[in-house]
Parts: structure tokens; sequence; C-alpha cells
């Protein structure tokens, strides 16, 4: 390491496990099928819909995720990475830009779908389709001109790494300004989705209150059931790893020297975000005809007892 860099143990590395192979070709299979499966599904949808261009950029961003998890399997299976520190720092930097994109795109969806309900509209869509494809592209083009020009300046080059092992960036936490930004986001994400969480509960109370024991036959419930799909997602698969990430910054800012366990966890719980591409498979399969009899029967049985 260079002189003015301040000192980590160099063994500082995330464990590599059998549990991450499994896990990321559980992500690799799932999402494919998902982006295949909704594929399906968008060729019938309102293209001027704001949220089916919010679920066609979900659908972009998890396949652009998708095309870097071979490069980290294969890492994993080979324990070499042979690709060159740069595009390692690409591949590292993907599973962060996916994770908060794909959060991004959940808040669009959950928040138009919360202005359809307590505005009684029937959809929230762009004057023309054009419209749809411009603020995609705008979007996008943020990505690029902002985001990997900030990637590519400041992820991992604060510190010397090996070329030939990858993933190891957690070292550049030690600096108060990059803890300051992890604090930042962190308590952004848990605050939105704290925030989301409450508003659907009480969206769901209300019509359980309204709909009585006939709200199963509403279709404006099961389009609100739907949301819990992506709550859920939230809950499950970014949140542990959003708590941990404040315990994790603390123990960093407080010691010098690594700590294999609080790394491994560290990288487990984010690769566990991963399983958010999964998304879209969950939910196709959730708007099927055989699981909306499914939750009906289970309703049925709890009345019954």
């Amino acid at each position: 390491m260079t002189g003015n860099n301040v000192s980590w143990n160099s063994s500082c590395s995330p464990i590599l496990t059998p549990h991450l192979t499994r896990l990321y070709f559980v992500v690799l299979i799932g999402g494919l099928l998902g982006v295949i499966s909704i594929l399906f599904l968008l060729v019938k949808m309102n293209t001027r819909s704001v949220t089916t261009t919010a679920v066609i950029n979900l659908v972009v961003i998890h396949g652009v995720f998708l095309l870097t998890v071979p490069f980290r399997l294969s890492y994993l299976i080979e324990e070499t990475w042979k690709f060159g520190l740069i595009f390692c720092r690409l591949v590292s930097a993907m599973l962060h830009i996916h994770m908060y994109l794909t959060f991004l795109f959940y808040v669009v969806i959950l928040v138009i779908r919360y202005l359809i309900f307590f505005k009684r509209k029937d959809k929230v869509e762009f004057y023309r389709k054009l419209h749809a494809v411009a603020a995609s592209a705008g979007m996008w083009l943020l990505v690029i001109v902002i985001v990997v020009p900030v990637i590519f300046s400041y992820y991992g080059n604060k510190e010397d790494y090996n070329d030939q092992h990858c993933f190891e960036f957690h070292k550049e936490l030690i600096y108060p300004s990059v803890q300051v930004i992890n604090y930042m986001i962190v308590i952004l994400v848990i605050a939105t989705a704290v925030t989301l969480l409450a508003l659907q509960i009480f969206i769901i109370m209300s019509m359980i209150q309204k709909l009585h024991h006939s709200f199963l036959s509403h279709q404006e419930f099961w389009a609100q059931l739907k949301n819990l799909f992506f709550i859920g997602i939230i809950l499950i698969c970014f949140l542990p790893y959003q708590f941990f990430r404040i315990y994790y910054l603390h123990v960093v800012a407080q010691s010098k020297d690594c700590n294999n366990d609080f790394v491994f966890y560290n990288e487990i719980l984010l690769s566990i975000t991963a399983i958010s591409c999964c998304d879209l498979l969950l939910f196709v399969l959730g708007g099927s005809h055989w699981f909306k009899q499914k939750i009906i029967d289970l309703w049925n049985c709890l009345l019954c007892h």
C-alpha cells in the first residue's frame, strides 16, 4: 500500500464460500426466468403507464446486473480474478448500483399506486409513448453521465489492490467521507422503507374495514396486495444489509484491524440483495389465478376455524 494510505490488515478479504456460489446461481437462474416471463406480460401492458415504464426499467437494470453474475461465479469457483482490476471495480459496483436502482424503481411503482388509491384514479400515465421513452432515456443518461464517472473516480481508488483478488473494496470504509455518505444512504433507505410499509398497512386495513369479508372479491384489493411483493423484497433483501451496515460502519471506524467475521457477514447480506432479481418471477406467479385461489382458500379456512 502507498505510504499516505491508512493501514489495513492485508488479510482482510471476504471468505469465499459455497453458500455464495449457490446463491448467485439461484440469482442468475431466477433472474433470467423473471426477465423472460415478464416480457410476455409487457407486450399486453399499456406502454404509456408510469408503472409499466418503471417495470421496463426494472427489467433493464436486472438484465445489466445479470450480465455481471457469471464473472462473480467464475471468481467464487476459481478463487482468482482474471479480468483486471478496472473490470473488477465495475462488477463490484454493479451490485450496489443494482440494489439502489431497484429500490428506486420500487419506490416509484409504490408511490404511483398509492397516488392512484388516494386520488381515486384508474391509472397514471404519460401523455404519449414518446414521453415514457424520454423519461427512461433521461434517467439512464443521468446514471451514465453522473453515477458511472463517480464510481470510476472514487470507488476502489483510495487503496492499492491485488488485481487477482476482487471485491475487497470494503477497505475504503475506513475513510470518514466514505462513512458519512454510507450513513446518509442507509438512513434514507430505511426511512423510506418504513414509510412505504406504514402506508401499505394503512391502505390494506382501510380496505378490509370498508369491504369487510368481501374484500377478496375486489380487484383493487388484489392490486394493493401485489404491492406487498415489492415491500416484502425490500424487507427481506435490502433492509437486513442496511441495518447491519450501520453496525459494520461503526466497527470499521473503531478499529483499523480487519475482522473477517464482519466482512463475511457483510458480504453475505450484500449478496442477498441480489435475490431481488427474482422479483419479476414472483410478481408473475403472484398474479396467477392459482395463487389467488390459494389465498382465498386459506382465508376461507381461517374463517371456518
